[in-house]
């Protein structure tokens, strides 16, 4: 089984950053897609960016230029690293873990609060 434990959140000022962290239980990490996911009050979850084990990514619009996701497959760990914070981006921040010809994501974490302010 695989276990997904976020760290990193907290609360910022606008503009400022946040590097969130993914370590991930496990022997299979290099394999997986891996991605980070957020859920702000009164609103449906929603994928903000991913990276496949060859290392491309996803964005949503809304986080383009200000966030970048990365992976380290030797500490099995994902990072998200949050520039130009927004309140918009207040939400609790999932990281997800896809397994290769999956459907859908098969891994979660228990999710990390970040909170901006303005």
């Amino acid at each position: 089984q695989v276990q997904l434990v976020e760290s990193g959140g907290g609360l910022v000022q606008a503009g400022g950053s946040l590097r969130l962290s993914c370590a991930a239980s496990g022997r299979t990490f290099a394999s997986f897609l891996m991605a980070w996911f957020r859920q702000a009050p009164g609103k449906e979850r929603e994928l903000v960016t991913s990276i496949n084990r060859g290392g491309s990514t996803y964005y949503a619009d809304s986080v383009k230029g200000r966030f970048t996701i990365s992976r380290d497959n030797a500490k099995n760990t994902a990072y998200l690293q949050m520039n130009s914070l927004k309140p918009e981006d207040t939400a609790i921040y999932y990281c997800a873990a896809r397994e290769p010809f999956s459907n859908g994501y098969n891994y979660w974490g228990q999710g990390t609060q970040v909170t901006v302010s303005s």
